[in-house]
């Protein structure tokens, strides 16, 4: 007896590109860019190969050049010229994101999406400001009520300076309901705000906390973001920030964390992201640097299982190697 079903016979050339049940292009990716108050020329990130920290001076070229691969979408990240334990420089009408933002918004066309969190601008790299003590003893954690205000202020600082879109990433419960009732109260309804609504306490961020000069001083950020174990607490957080308010919801880490995207897709009605993080990047370039694996392949080969699981966009540092491929 020979097969009657035949899949294969949707798998030539010519039928393929038709059927294809998943699809990526320039426009679903986001690519993040590294503003450094304290640089007065590009300084490359040795973890990140191919990727900079460049001084307010060049944020419009780098954007610029972003632009020119086809993605139209960045977000910033900010490595400011002093740090405090409050993390002042993130919300300073003059701080490096809100430079950076101004100067972008005013010379380019890009979709400018500003990161809200403060472990790049305190002292002690945690997400808000930290407990009393709590270098004497790790287990102290995040004040979090107290750091609600300081995101909230800092959001409203980065519309102020033109940002499209707003990303908190401190995993401070209440985040998202007081950032927007804080854009809406300063006349910044049509900001779009875009949850970190599952953001893991992860291995895989060693990178961009070298890239972004953020990792903890002391102790970890277990108590602030989600066990890596659990898959029902992503839907509870996401539910949150949806009710908040929340128009995108994102998922971070990207590729470990598959299955969230994918519950999130079934559940809720509105975008779902992914970041494909710093981790993620590495690891794949040590692999071909090694001569092991085909870069451009494998980065496509993940991205695309992102979109499979129901990201509609993608925060990923392979946008700019990628686009002229898609």
């Amino acid at each position: 007896m020979y097969p009657t079903d035949r899949p294969r016979r949707l798998r030539t050339d010519g039928i393929r590109p038709l059927v294809s049940e998943s699809s990526l292009s320039a426009s679903d990716l986001v690519a993040p860019v590294f503003v450094d108050a304290t640089a007065d020329e590009r300084v490359p990130i040795e973890s990140m190969p191919g990727h900079e920290r460049v001084p307010v001076d060049e944020a419009v070229a780098r954007v610029e050049e972003v632009r020119e691969t086809g993605v139209e979408a960045v977000i910033l990240f900010g490595i400011p010229e002093s740090k405090d334990a409050r993390g002042t420089r993130a919300y300073a009408d003059d701080g490096v994101v809100q430079r950076a933002i101004r100067r972008i918004a005013d010379g380019t066309d890009a979709y400018v999406v500003g990161d809200v969190c403060l472990c790049e601008y305190t002292d002690h790299g945690h997400c808000g400001v930290v407990e009393t003590g709590a270098e004497a003893d790790p287990t102290l954690t995040v004040r979090n009520d107290e750091t609600l205000e300081l995101l909230a202020e800092t959001a409203v600082s980065q519309a102020d300076a033109g940002a499209d879109m707003v990303a908190p990433s401190a995993m401070t419960d209440g985040q998202v309901g007081a950032i927007r009732a804080a854009l809406d109260d300063a006349g910044h309804e049509d900001v779009a705000l875009m949850s970190y609504a599952a953001k893991y306490e992860s291995a895989f961020y060693g990178p961009f906390r070298d890239a972004a000069d953020g990792a903890p001083a002391f102790g970890d950020r277990r108590h602030y973001q989600m066990d890596p174990a659990n898959r029902r607490e992503a839907l509870r957080e996401a539910r949150i920030d949806a009710e908040e308010g929340a128009d995108v919801l994102m998922v971070k880490p990207g590729l470990p964390y598959l299955d969230i995207v994918s519950d999130l897709r079934r559940e809720f009605d509105r975008p779902i992201a992914a970041y494909n993080v710093s981790g993620e990047y590495a690891m794949l370039h040590a692999a071909a640097e090694k001569g092991w694996l085909d870069l451009e392949a494998v980065a496509h080969e993940s991205l695309v299982s992102l979109k499979r699981a129901g990201a509609d966009l993608i925060v990923t540092y392979f946008a700019e190697d990628l686009a002229d491929r898609l």
